[in-house]
């Protein structure tokens, strides 16, 4: 699959896998100078790119493995989502769990992007659903 993407910026960073089997691309940040991200603080970062992600599908805004569990810095929403109609620059909420200032370099990458694909679906109200063995038990209902 071939998706459009658009360099805003000169210095953006084409997204780019670390190996061939990869699920996902590595974003990297588009800034002029280092950012200093406080402890407990989000910062948004740029990448200098926009995409056209095809219809039925989402590219998803991951965590990296490595600065979120050596650093704390993850996306602050955990996961953000591109939608195939957004034409706008991929930004990321970078949150800084961590008890300590944490500096995010330019070119550094600091997330990483899954294209995915989602069923489009219809809600349909109704009065009652149809019973099940588990039924409304969760958080821990079945045991583990």
């Amino acid at each position: 699959m071939k998706i459009e993407i658009k360099k805003i910026t000169n210095s953006a960073i084409i997204p780019e896998r670390g190996t061939q089997y990869a699920a996902g691309y590595d974003l990297f940040s588009d800034i002029d100078a280092d950012l200093i991200i406080s402890p407990h603080e989000t910062k948004m970062i740029g990448t200098g790119l926009s995409v056209a992600i095809p219809e039925g599908y989402f590219g998803g805004i991951y965590a990296r493995s490595g600065i979120s569990a050596k650093e704390g810095l993850r996306p602050a929403n955990c996961t953000g989502v591109i939608d195939s109609d957004y034409r706008g620059e991929i930004k990321v909420a970078l949150h800084n769990d961590s008890n300590e200032e944490r500096i995010v370099k330019p070119a550094q990458k600091i997330a990483q992007l899954v294209i995915q694909p989602f069923l489009s679906v219809e809600f349909s109200e109704v009065s009652e659903l149809s019973e099940t063995e588990r039924g409304e038990g969760g958080f821990g209902s079945t045991g583990k």
